[in-house]
């Protein structure tokens, strides 16, 4: 779906229109009660979105760390949502009945690692414990977002939900990969010892409209650099690789996910295999640029290869991705021109 459809279809299934692809059977059911953790991210923003949209509540608790008020504006004044400026990583109460607890709240860019491993840490064990001992309290489904990162720098390729991964847990990225990892185990232990009803998306990387500008991830400094004019910078020789997926199609992974039995990890991702020198080729591309691209060193543990087997998402779930790379970055890069254009229009 394009980009600039996106506000008319969440428009229509606000109104009781028939729009296809929302998941049916929660659709069906009367309307529940949703709390999304970092839902004024990247992701949680449009999964709010996607849940008002079906006629649903929803609370979004993010403390705003990497998350955008801006992402959620819309929705202040709807009766069905509500924003709560709040660090999971604190106990949390909520007023009312939960059906479901989507924990998304987490700082997930390279460029963090660093800079707040700390509060990553924290976030992947204090925050997974705090939301989903509400999950228990409230008898709510519980549905973690996990990572790709779970499988570090791997010796498997594709990567399957079977494989056990290769992490450097004293490494620069080891805050967020073993987060994770903490995360998913914390929530199979809620599920077998609990009996909590539990859910492990592992996303693979995920790009679309609210990326952040300073993201430091490849695709958002690829548009910004390109639509600047400067050079774009790869890292080590550009040979290593990455499955890229837009965020419609994200979301529908997960609604599926959600009205499923899986318990175990379900991989969501594209299956299309990119450079790094190619998506940043066609990125410039796209954009009409001239910037041309330099080579710099090759961030520690990096990973060279990236590559979802979703032959489980596939069987379980009867999900695939839909929005190939070359449809989804042109709406992003058109998302990102409209973000630059408005910020210069308001300096």
């Amino acid at each position: 779906m394009p980009v600039n459809e996106l506000s008319t279809f969440y428009d229509k299934a606000s109104s009781g229109a028939d729009i296809a692809g929302i998941a049916d059977p929660l659709q069906r059911r009367n309307r529940v009660r949703i709390l999304v953790t970092g839902g004024a991210g990247f992701i949680g923003s449009h999964l709010t979105d996607r849940f008002l949209a079906e006629g649903h509540d929803v609370i979004c608790m993010d403390n705003l760390l990497t998350g955008r008020a801006d992402n959620i504006a819309a929705h202040f004044g709807n009766p069905r949502f509500s924003f709560i400026h709040y660090d999971v990583t604190d106990y949390i109460h909520i007023e009312g009945p939960l059906d479901y607890i989507l924990h998304f709240a987490s700082p997930a860019s390279p460029a963090d690692f660093e800079r707040l491993g700390i509060r990553i840490l924290k976030v992947g064990a204090l925050g997974t414990h705090k939301t989903l001992g509400l999950a228990r309290a409230k008898g709510a489904k519980f549905l973690l977002a996990s990572t790709s990162e779970t499988y570090g720098d791997p010796q498997v390729h594709p990567q399957n939900e079977e494989y056990w991964g290769n992490v450097n847990p004293i490494g620069i990225r080891g805050v967020y990969d073993e987060a994770k990892r903490f995360a998913e185990s914390m929530t199979m232990a809620y599920n077998r010892l609990h009996d909590i009803d539990t859910r492990i998306v592992r996303i693979f990387n995920t790009y679309g409209p609210r990326m952040r500008r300073d993201d430091g991830r490849a695709i958002p400094n690829f548009i910004t650099q390109s639509l600047a004019g400067r050079d774009v910078t790869v890292y080590g020789d550009g040979g290593q690789t990455r499955s890229i997926g837009f965020v419609s199609d994200l979301v529908e992974g997960i609604r599926l996910l959600m009205d499923s039995t899986v318990t175990t990890p379900v991989n969501i991702g594209n299956p299309t295999e990119l450079t790094m020198q190619q998506l940043a080729e066609t990125i410039i591309q796209y954009t009409g640029s001239t910037s041309k691209i330099v080579f710099q060193d090759l961030p520690e543990d990096d990973p060279k290869v990236r590559l979802p087997d979703i032959a489980k998402a596939r069987r379980e779930l009867g999900w695939e991705p839909t929005v190939m790379p070359e449809d989804g970055l042109r709406r992003t890069i058109d998302w990102f021109r409209d973000e630059v254009e408005g910020r210069k229009g308001n300096e």
